[in-house]
């Protein structure tokens, strides 16, 4: 993918999945939702794999360890080894692996995938800051982390003990809603500090690093739902993306993206794998995808047509990156998203 301002999304006449080698997946608002599987993803994921896709799935989810991701997806349907599987914590690990010695103590905030991934490197994990170790590693510790453990962390950073996060997503999706994420613990930690973790999670280039080690990938085709893990990962790793709308982003959101939250393609959910992707055409009268037009007008974007309410999004992205440029569409789209039941 060019680095060049992308100002609509593209267009492709053969499925995602025979054009790209690899989807790497992100697992919550894209696989399931909680613990359960998102409408249609079973199955789509199914024929893309039979297609000839190598499908790996890549998680800022800290929280449990590769073999029991797998063991939930093959659960679900989706058959799957752990080494498809690839974390922010093993991410994290790697990081922290190079900058201390071999066997080196670090402080565990968060859960046991945490744990797996720091030994999986020689290193020891403690659970006290008079352990004496020599980092700090937090990651999503699941709703039931007990609040000491920031504690703990804060103690240790104040000390002068490097910090790391696996990443720092402020929300996670679940069955019942939008939870705190490891974002939100890591601004807890933050606050009682003043101090900044080194960072490995999506999207940094810790995380894709990690993936590109784990997965072989040649032309991969990130698949995400949130713009500021997902897609501006995929950004600066210089490859392809697909937002699905399945998680936490909605088209307010996508229409105000800056140039590295935008995607490459937009589609509902992981049936998008199997399909190409609709031209979005710039004529004098618009943008114009399927049967909607989109144009930007001067304070609000407006919307003329019919067909496929994605079709219609999608000339509104191109309306509204297009507007904006470099910089973040300030138009109102409220009427038009409305319009498309957005």
């Amino acid at each position: 993918m060019s680095q060049s301002v992308r100002t609509r999304p593209e267009g492709v006449g053969q499925p995602l999945s025979e054009a790209y080698d690899t989807a790497l997946l992100d697992l919550d608002g894209v696989v399931y939702a909680g613990g359960s599987a998102i409408a249609h993803a079973v199955d789509s994921l199914a024929r893309a794999r039979v297609g000839g896709m190598h499908l790996a799935y890549v998680t800022n989810n800290a929280l449990r360890t590769p073999d029991a991701v797998a063991g939930h997806l093959t659960e679900l349907g989706i058959p799957t080894g752990a080494d498809d599987v690839i974390t922010s914590a093993q991410a994290v690990a790697r990081l922290i692996s190079e900058q201390v010695p071999a066997g080196a103590k670090v402080l565990v905030i968060g859960g046991e995938g945490l744990r797996v991934a720091l030994r999986e490197r020689g290193l020891t994990p403690v659970e006290s800051a008079d352990d004496d170790p020599v980092a700090v590693a937090q990651g999503y510790g699941g709703p039931d982390l007990a609040w000491g453990r920031f504690a703990e962390a804060s103690y240790a950073v104040a000390r002068g003990v490097p910090w790391f996060a696996s990443n720092t997503d402020l929300t996670i999706p679940g069955d019942r809603g939008i939870a705190p994420g490891n974002g939100a613990a890591v601004e807890v930690v933050r606050i009682a500090t003043g101090a900044e973790p080194q960072v490995a999670g999506k999207p940094l280039p810790p995380m894709h690093r990690e993936t590109v080690l784990r997965t072989g990938a040649k032309r991969p085709l990130v698949v995400g739902d949130r713009l500021d893990t997902d897609i501006e990962g995929a950004f600066n790793g210089g490859v392809d993306s697909l937002l699905v709308l399945t998680g936490v982003t909605d088209g307010a959101q996508l229409l105000a993206a800056p140039p590295q939250h935008r995607p490459t393609y937009v589609d509902a959910d992981l049936r998008g794998l199997l399909t190409g992707q609709p031209e979005v055409a710039g004529t004098e009268a618009g943008f114009r995808c399927g049967g909607w037009t989109a144009t930007a007008g001067a304070d609000r974007l407006e919307l003329e047509g019919d067909g496929e309410a994605l079709d219609g999004l999608r000339a509104l992205c191109a309306a509204a990156w297009t507007a904006a440029g470099e910089g973040v569409c300030a138009l109102d789209g409220g009427k038009a998203l409305a319009r498309l039941g957005l």
